[in-house]
């Protein structure tokens, strides 16, 4: 889809300018005030949890949804292009040639060439001369649009999507969705828009195409604003994101890390400073409390004057914190034996075509094993085999002592469709209350009404969350998960990594989130060329070795050595805990000093108070009224007592600080 807008030329940089954008449905407020620019050429990604609004935004400045506000801008005579999630695309040309659409023009072109050279066989004199200038311009404008190599421009970008030549000729209209999905960006990059809006484009993509995907946009003479989830693919490419967080849009500049750094530091200001003004507010109205229980004239007018100097305070904010965060805990009850799984001679072929031959895998406890491939290599079968939910064609599976299997499906087979989300729990663990089986519910983000939602209802982020849940209640011991991280958003996504890295038992998965691969894995195990390469490390190591080891080569070999930490750093390391040891005792000496000093203040004050009530009380005696002489002396004594008393508030409100 290619779509012009037209703008003044006031700002030579910019292409695209969203300007105070604001979106409501019904009574919830989807965006409000978001504004930012993207120049040309700049590589741009926007994020923010699932429902923040990343897709209506597209849709916005694509003008496929109308704002309530704002105003969408894009430069003088350029065009955008943008790609759904889902494509509707319907179309009785092949695939090939439904890429070749796109190049109509050069066709048209091409064509035009041909019946010049035609007419310049017979023109002579000054149209011959006018038949060849014409023929010049044209040739240059098609040697310009790559005229002469459209046809490998399509089939490189038909196989850089996964496509192999076989599929060239399969009809638009007999594709899956993904194929479909596939099809449509292949015709967008060919087209070549001055911007183009990706919105979640690795979603059908292996790993190869995905690294495909990623050179070709890196390399793009143009603009790209992406949607995506896939936090490695980000940092690859993008230099600028765009986070939708409670409707609000704030630009950060760097990749994904950066991002994810800044935010983190941002987080624990405003966490520290609201923090600290807290503590503040508690401790001076712990002072006032205390002057007023003084109860003298002078330590109530402290306790006002403080009072006022609070309630001109102005309060800041507590960070909002996100209230659809997962509360995964992933625990075994029971520690399998030191060998989970081990496989051997393992085969598979599906309608005569071999998915893997003769292999062998063997897991440790303790390990998390990321399975990769490209699509069709087998992965999701080796995990099927493995849970016999099909039979091997040679070859065997053995599990270890106490091994207990914890399965997630990615397409939820696991769930029965007919179910409510809380029967689905409570039928699989019968054991669970009501109430128990609510708060469980309620981590993965079910709550009130919605845990009676059928299964079949379900989006596939809410089906896979139930699927979390009762791998979270199961207790297993080996988690077998099928492309985890589909349908998640990045916090979610976090969330899960986190569990998996403090998690004591053993996790083989598969997955095509490279960064979830990074983070997570401690051995990585491709299927390629009907066999297994293993590589003892995560993904970046698999990317370094990847070309230049062989599976021989890295059978037993240690991942890396770079994490030894040397004598040099390990006596920096010494000589600083030290160092740091000797200033946290200097500081705790300090303290229990001041805290004693402010003791013996309070106690004095104490005393002095009971002295000057006492004097009130003496001076107040029928025979005392009389008495000139004693009343001096009681008068001079509270004078004494009442100076020291204001020098001792003083001390007292400093120590207090």
């Amino acid at each position: 889809m290619i779509i012009s807008f037209y703008r003044k030329d006031s700002y030579i940089l910019m292409i695209l300018s969203c300007n105070n954008i604001s979106k409501s449905f019904g009574t919830d407020v989807i965006i409000k005030s978001c504004s930012f620019n993207i120049e040309d050429h700049e590589k741009a990604a926007i994020i923010g949890i699932n429902g923040a609004g990343k897709s209506t935004l597209l849709k916005i400045i694509t003008g496929l949804e109308p704002a309530d506000t704002g105003l969408v801008t894009l430069a003088k005579d350029k065009t955008m292009g943008y790609l759904a999630q889902q494509q509707n695309l319907g179309s009785d040309n092949t695939i090939y040639d439904e890429l070749l659409s796109v190049k109509q023009f050069i066709l048209d072109m091409e064509q035009e060439l041909r019946d010049i050279e035609k007419r310049m066989n017979t023109a002579k004199d000054d149209e011959l001369e006018a038949l060849m200038k014409k023929y010049s311009d044209l040739n240059h404008k098609f040697e310009m649009n790559n005229g002469y190599a459209y046809k490998s421009e399509i089939t490189g970008v038909l196989k850089g999507l996964g496509f192999k030549e076989a599929d060239f000729s399969l009809n638009v209209n007999t594709l899956s969705g993904g194929q479909k999905t596939r099809v449509a960006l292949g015709k967008l990059l060919l087209a070549k828009p001055d911007i183009i809006l990706l919105d979640e484009p690795t979603n059908h993509l292996d790993m190869e195409s995905i690294r495909w995907l990623e050179n070709y946009l890196l390399n793009y003479n143009g603009a790209v604003l992406i949607v995506a989830h896939d936090r490695y693919f980000l940092d690859k490419i993008v230099t600028k994101i765009i986070e939708l967080d409670n409707g609000e849009a704030t630009v950060f500049s760097g990749n994904y890390t950066d991002y994810a750094s800044k935010k983190a530091i941002l987080r624990n200001m405003k966490l520290k400073e609201y923090l600290n003004q807290q503590r503040e507010i508690k401790h001076q109205e712990e002072v006032i409390t205390k002057l007023k229980q003084f109860n003298r004239e002078k330590s109530i007018k402290r306790a006002e004057s403080r009072e006022k100097m609070l309630d001109k305070i102005e309060l800041v904010d507590k960070p909002q914190e996100l209230n659809d965060k997962m509360n995964i805990k992933l625990e075994p009850n029971v520690v399998s034996g030191n060998d989970v799984l081990t496989i051997r001679e393992l085969s598979k072929s599906f309608d005569g075509v071999t998915l893997f031959d003769n292999i062998d895998i063997d897991i440790k406890r303790g390990e998390r094993v990321a399975l990769i491939g490209n699509n069709g290599t087998g992965k999701t079968t080796i995990l099927k085999l493995i849970n016999g939910i099909i039979e091997p064609d040679s070859g065997s599976i053995y599990l270890g002592a106490k091994v207990n299997i914890g399965y997630y499906d990615q397409e939820h087979h696991v769930l029965d469709p007919d179910k409510t989300i809380f029967d689905e729990i409570r039928d699989s663990y019968p054991d669970l209350n009501n109430t128990q089986i609510r708060n469980t519910l309620a981590a993965f983000l079910f709550t009130n009404e919605d845990v009676f939602k059928y299964i079949r209802d379900l989006s596939g982020g809410e089906r896979g969350r139930v699927s979390l849940a009762k791998l979270m209640l199961s207790n297993a011991n080996f988690l077998i998960l099928d492309e985890p991280t589909n349908h998640l958003d990045i916090v979610s996504k976090e969330i899960l990594e986190n569990a998996l890295n403090s998690y004591t038992g053993t996790v083989l998965y598969v997955s095509h989130d490279r960064y979830f691969i990074n983070t997570t894995a401690t051995r990585i195990i491709e299927l390629v060329g009907q066999t297994t390469v293993n590589y003892i490390g995560n993904y970046d190591y698999y990317i370094e070795k990847k070309d230049a080891l062989t599976a021989a080569a890295l059978a037993g070999k240690p991942a890396d050595s770079s994490s030894a930490v040397s004598a040099a750093q390990k006596n920096a390391q010494k000589e600083s805990a030290k160092a740091d040891w000797k200033q946290s005792k200097e500081e705790q000496a300090l303290l229990k000093k001041k805290k004693n000093e402010l003791k013996k203040t309070e106690e004095r004050i104490t005393v002095i108070e009971d002295r000057l009530k006492a004097i009130e009380e003496e001076s107040a005696l029928p025979e005392v009224c009389t008495d000139t002489e004693r009343l001096l002396e009681l008068h001079k004594e509270s004078t004494k007592l009442s100076e020291e008393l204001d020098t001792l508030y003083e001390k007292w409100e400093e120590l207090s600080e």
